[in-house]
């Protein structure tokens, strides 16, 4: 049996972890509380990210980050992005050249402005990369409902494999070499979600979210060809799909804080009630500037951030962008 350090055991790393295990693998899943380790052993449930969520006997939890991933010849990291960094530097002793980095983890760093990619090349460079995303509610996976995301490598042997290791019935994994473009559209896709949140809040109309959507994935594939992604990957499960699923989906974080901001929630206030990490908040602030250092226009997602950062009124910030100015759609 191959191991598996999976790393998370928020909803997502959770059930990629159970997928594994019940396709027969040893996996070891790393929980940073305590306590979830233990009820995941204990009971075969995480109740603080995964409730009402039966998991497999066969997998086995640690609080214990070293010990997870002692000879893994894969790590799965589902970690939030802004500590994966700190994650994957305490573990670096231990990963030996050539072990398999499958990240799962949406987001770009707001000091260094760097992808995943680009976080992992500093933090683990004797591992391999893989980039997993693409349009997958934990809970709708769990449940058998079909799934199809992509599995982004340049070593295309990695990338076979990890299509390989995940795939199931109700799982379907596709390939690319487009790391930038996959990981790029996995993390623009939170900011935008949270933007479609924002509108739903409002009554805002279809009208305005397929505009949003449509606009939204124009930008996000502008900032991407900009960074040398190829454009195609941007229609793909990691572009269009994720972004449509996040968007319109009621499970979507991002959307919900969106919609809470509608109402006139803070940051803050959602999440003293809400136990999960929305990635869209710091993407905004990183890919703004990250625009910005490029000479690229984001306008959506830099009023996101304006709200996020700034205080901007949500309404104020729709109409900054409907009375820009007139352009060519292309």
């Amino acid at each position: 049996m191959t191991d598996v350090a999976v790393l998370g055991a928020g909803s997502w790393g959770t059930v990629l972890a159970d997928i594994l295990a019940r396709k027969g693998l040893s996996v070891h899943l790393w929980a940073y509380e305590a306590d979830v380790a233990q009820e995941i052993n204990s009971r075969h449930e995480n109740t603080a990210f995964l409730p009402g969520v039966a998991l497999t006997p066969a997998l086995r939890a640690t609080s214990d980050l070293v010990a997870a991933v002692q000879g893994a010849p894969v790590i799965c990291s589902v970690v939030p992005s802004h500590v994966s960094r700190t994650v994957w530097q305490t573990i670096a002793p231990t990963v030996t050249t050539g072990t398999r980095l499958v990240c799962a983890s949406k987001g770009i760093e707001i000091d260094t402005l760097l992808r995943m990619d680009g976080v992992a090349a500093e933090a683990l460079p004797q591992a391999t990369f893989v980039a997993l995303s693409g349009p997958s509610f934990a809970e709708e996976v769990h449940a058998n409902l079909p799934t199809a995301i992509v599995a982004a490598s340049r070593d295309a042997v990695a990338a076979a494999e990890t299509q390989r290791l995940f795939s199931m019935e109700t799982f379907r994994i596709y390939s690319s070499d487009d790391v930038t473009g996959v990981t790029l559209g996995g993390s623009l896709k939170n900011t935008i979600a949270i933007a479609a949140g924002i509108l739903d809040g409002l009554d805002s109309g279809n009208n305005a979210r397929a505009a949003l959507l449509t606009r939204g994935l124009a930008e996000i594939a502008r900032l991407g060809v900009a960074l040398g992604a190829n454009t195609a990957t941007f229609a793909g499960l990691a572009g269009m799909g994720d972004l449509i699923l996040t968007c319109t989906g009621a499970l979507s974080r991002n959307r919900q804080l969106g919609m809470a901001l509608a109402g006139g929630s803070t940051v803050q206030e959602f999440y003293a009630t809400h136990n999960t990490v929305v990635e869209g908040v710091n993407t905004a602030l990183a890919a703004s500037r990250l625009a910005e250092h490029h000479g690229v226009e984001l306008p959506i997602t830099q009023q996101v951030a304006a709200i996020l950062f700034e205080n901007a009124s949500p309404r104020e910030s729709i109409r900054a962008l409907m009375e820009r100015t007139l352009k060519a759609e292309r």
